[in-house]
């Protein structure tokens, strides 16, 4: 079975590749917006000596874990945001009609290698903010450095699977999807004690995204979380990415059971 999508891959990749200046142009320009992030960071950091009780060794700890988790979730299902247009122009019906997975097809479909350029940047990203923050090593730890940026790319692909699944009822959901999936990667760079009221206790704690980058990193830092969570808690982000992705993969079976076509 693997063999039909590992073809459906590899044209999509040649196709892309074809114009080489083009696509590292392309390549060039996609690396270059991650340094956005710390770019805002500095910023931050030039006006006010901490972040939210964190230094700023602490907080490029957080931003490396979501500058890499992001990325590999956005190069590996981000292409998932394009079903509303397959479902507005009724192109999902020839979806549903190969012997293929419908989500796998979607994804591998317009597959954007030059995404894999920000992917390079966060690792990079990462492995400076390890080398700099005051990690507490240990083998725990070591797992969880490896394991953290996994974690929360799982974490980010279900959301984009969820919230592209929307589009089978509600076709215009792209600045909503965004809101959350974009928007959802800021939050989780920075530290959760710089935001407040429902929007920690909704995007932060209720939606799980302080379990992408902020609690992991309290917990290679051997820090208490300073707004209160048990400290096991700090570990749980494989368990939240699992779960999430699960309800996201629960979600859009029933999505595409209830899918009509266009009828055009």
């Amino acid at each position: 079975m693997a063999k039909p999508y590992s073809k459906l891959l590899t044209a999509q990749i040649r196709s892309q590749t074809q114009y080489r200046f083009s696509f590292g142009i392309d390549l060039f320009f996609s690396t270059v917006l991650t340094s956005l992030d710390l770019v805002t960071v500095w910023v931050l950091f030039s006006v006010n000596g901490s972040l939210g009780g964190f230094g700023g060794r602490e907080v490029l700890l957080m931003v490396g874990i979501a500058a890499l988790s992001f990325p590999l979730a956005d190069l590996a299902v981000g292409n998932v945001e394009r079903l509303r247009v397959f479902v507005r122009t009724g192109l999902f019906d020839a979806v549903l009609l190969r012997p293929l997975s419908p989500l796998v097809q979607l994804v591998t479909m317009d597959f954007a290698p030059r995404r894999a350029g920000r992917v390079v940047q966060g690792t990079v990203i990462y492995v400076v903010a390890l080398l700099n923050a005051p990690v507490q090593w240990s083998p725990v730890v070591w797992g969880l450095v490896l394991v953290a940026p996994i974690a929360g790319a799982v974490f980010f692909g279900a959301v984009f699977v969820f919230f592209a699944t929307v589009a089978f009822w509600w076709i215009d959901v792209g600045e909503i999807s965004n809101a959350f999936t974009y928007g959802g990667k800021d939050v989780s760079a920075y530290p959760m004690t710089v935001f407040g009221g429902w929007f920690r206790r909704f995007f932060a704690y209720g939606m799980g995204f302080a379990f992408v980058a902020y609690l992991p990193a309290l917990a290679m830092l051997g820090r208490p979380d300073p707004l209160g969570v048990p400290d096991w808690v700090r570990w749980c982000s494989p368990l939240t990415a699992l779960l999430v992705a699960v309800l996201a993969g629960l979600f859009w079976r029933t999505g595409v059971r209830h899918y009509r076509s266009t009828g055009s």
